[in-house]
């Protein structure tokens, strides 16, 4: 008897299980039906700022596999604007209605019901919008989904003036650096007291110098009051300080698991407000998985349930979620945070614990900084570059790390990742035989001075105890 598979959400994770589960089983033992509310499926989220800032020239570029690919090369039924409203477990269905129309063929404008025997569960996140007046006008713009690009991209065809970001975290700073490449004057506001805040406030001020470089006005420390209209539109920004002038707003203060829906059936929810899993993508309730931004996923380092959204985590667990459903065998270990941005000239990376992460983990934490150069200091186009790395006094493991640098130093995060991952003293750590050439690092790699620096640092501290 061919069994039939919904995968609700049309990205990373839910065309990852799709595809995995149709790879292991074939269309006469397994239908899978993918409903996407959106005008867009599997594409890289990631690349918006870059679509907006004008580096990327056309939203089709972002997309991975079209939906005919789907359809013609794995036998997957995908719907575009096509968005699940309810989850009924004991009726083995999900209500779909049509977001062009908002019917769904059930009869009177009522959503329809489709059937599953096995449910994979990849909403994503939503982003979070102020509880504050004018929240809703007309030129506030999120930026969570493909379909927000290309509206975001048509307001910035308009050539606004004046724009002001609202939140200082990757995408807050990802957007801002996209709005100045269009010649628009940029203004960031943010409650926190340095743009950044999964970096130390020591690593985070690097950044707040390379937006002031890049000509953004910083407003830190200043909580928003709302939204102020002209004509329908945005026109201002009012935070408890001073009122700025705005042809458009992009909301940049992060996202929350869009676990709504699973929420209202009955599948369980954990303390980040994402869908509780186990390591196979398994949620409690029988014959349905969930991955992506919508779940809640285990930190390696501070032991404790984080929600992360980002494209490789959901990619990972879709994969995961879609071999198990074919009948393989898959686990999701965890995550460590690694990240990696760039502001203008600048990036920026962190893996593992902050400082104050690390505190809240019940570390003691040691913080070390090394100033550096990407090349050796002698060959043409060394750049600076500074790396810390944050040990346990007691063991002197490594708990996290973050570079802010020029070109060429942000990539070295992915080595800190892995003495992360596999809980490495910075002892060992200075040990480790990097590679060295003058065009790509000093003889000593900042890597390597870091850890002997952080190695010495504890010793110092231990001879005092």
């Amino acid at each position: 008897m061919t069994e039939r598979l919904v995968v609700i959400g049309g990205d990373a994770a839910g065309m990852s299980a799709a595809s995995q589960a149709r790879r292991r089983r074939g269309p006469d033992d397994l239908r899978i039906v993918a409903f996407e509310k959106g005008a867009h499926a599997s594409y890289s989220a990631c690349g918006i700022p870059y679509l907006v800032g004008g580096e990327v020239a056309d939203p089709e570029e972002l997309v991975s596999r079209r939906p005919e690919v789907f359809r013609d090369e794995f036998d997957i039924d995908l719907r575009l604007h096509s968005e699940v409203v309810e989850i009924d477990l004991d009726r083995r269905a999900v209500a779909v209605r049509d977001t062009d129309t908002g019917a769904g063929g059930g009869g009177g404008g009522a959503p329809r019901w489709e059937p599953f025997d096995r449910l994979v569960v990849a909403t994503g996140a939503v982003p979070n919008r102020p509880d504050v007046p004018g929240v809703e006008t007309e030129g506030v713009y999120g930026v969570q989904t493909l379909d927000d690009g290309t509206a975001l991209l048509d307001a910035v065809a308009e050539k606004p003036e004046r724009a002001v970001v609202v939140g200082g975290g990757y995408i807050g700073l990802e957007m801002a650096e996209a709005l100045v490449r269009r010649g628009i004057r940029v203004s960031l506001v943010d409650l926190a007291g340095q743009p950044m805040s999964t970096l130390d406030p020591d690593m985070g001020a690097l950044v707040a110098d390379a937006l002031r470089d890049l000509g953004v006005e910083l407003h830190l420390g200043e909580r928003l009051e709302g939204f102020e209209e002209s004509g329908g539109r945005v026109s201002a920004v009012r935070t408890e300080n001073r009122t700025l002038p705005a042809d458009l707003v992009v909301l940049g203060l992060g996202t929350r698991p869009n676990s709504a829906l699973a929420e209202a059936a009955g599948i369980p929810v954990g303390e980040t407000s994402g869908i509780r899993t186990d390591r196979r993508m398994r949620t409690a309730a029988e014959g349905v998985w969930a991955a992506g931004d919508c779940v809640e996923t285990f930190h390696l380092v501070s032991r404790r349930p984080v929600a992360i959204a980002l494209g490789t985590h959901a990619n990972k667990q879709g994969r995961v979620a879609g071999i198990n459903i074919g009948g393989g065998y898959a686990a999701f270990p965890g995550v460590i945070g690694t990240a990696i941005s760039k502001v203008c000239e600048y990036e920026v990376a962190r893996t593992g614990l902050s400082t104050t992460e690390a505190l809240r983990a019940g570390f003691e934490p040691v913080g070390v900084v090394v100033e550096s150069t990407t090349r050796a200091g002698y060959y043409p186009g060394a750049l600076p570059m500074k790396t810390k790395m944050i040990a346990d006094r007691a063991t002197g493991r490594l708990l996290g790390a973050q570079i802010v640098g020029r070109e060429g130093s942000a990539k070295r995060i992915d080595t800190l990742a892995i003495a992360v991952w596999h809980e490495m003293t910075v002892e060992e750590m200075t040990g480790l035989d990097l590679s060295y050439a003058p065009p790509f690092s000093p003889v000593w790699d900042p890597v390597l001075i870091t850890a002997r620096k952080t190695a010495q640092r504890l010793e110092e501290l231990r001879g005092r105890d």
